[in-house]
């Protein structure tokens, strides 16, 4: 890992967007709530949640990080559902990781969720769109 202990600690912020596109049908039953595993996102919010506390786990060489907040969003469209995370920490590394991670495992759930009504699903995305609090801050 990268030694980070000389850094000062600082409020750390990120946010990340995953994109799935789907028929105009799959989509309809997302914002009903009635694909064949049930709520499709709710359980992708949780999903996103989880992985992000966990990326130290699943990305070699990612800090282990106490995280202040993590939240996952989900916005429907005709022939898409638009996920947006964003992750926040008092520490010395940033938390784009833990804000992607979030948003392509939230992606990973909706595909897995509705695949039994179209394999056709696609996560066309998965990118950081802000991060703030360190050296230097970037905006996409």
């Amino acid at each position: 890992m990268v030694d980070v202990g000389g850094k000062p600690v600082t409020e750390r912020r990120a946010r990340a967007r995953a994109t799935v596109r789907m028929s105009a049908e799959t989509a309809e039953a997302v914002a009903r709530g009635d694909a064949p595993k049930g709520d499709v996102i709710g359980t992708a919010r949780i999903a996103g949640i989880q992985a992000a506390k966990r990326t130290a786990e699943l990305i070699p060489l990612c800090h282990p990080l106490p995280l202040s907040f993590v939240d996952v969003e989900a916005e429907l469209r005709e022939t898409e559902v638009v996920l947006t995370a964003e992750a926040r920490t008092s520490g010395q590394t940033g938390v784009e990781m833990e804000a992607m991670t979030a948003a392509a495992a939230a992606a990973l759930t909706v595909y897995d969720m509705v695949k039994g009504l179209e394999r056709g699903v696609e996560i066309a995305e998965v990118v950081l769109l802000e991060k703030s609090g360190g050296r230097h801050d970037w905006r996409r």
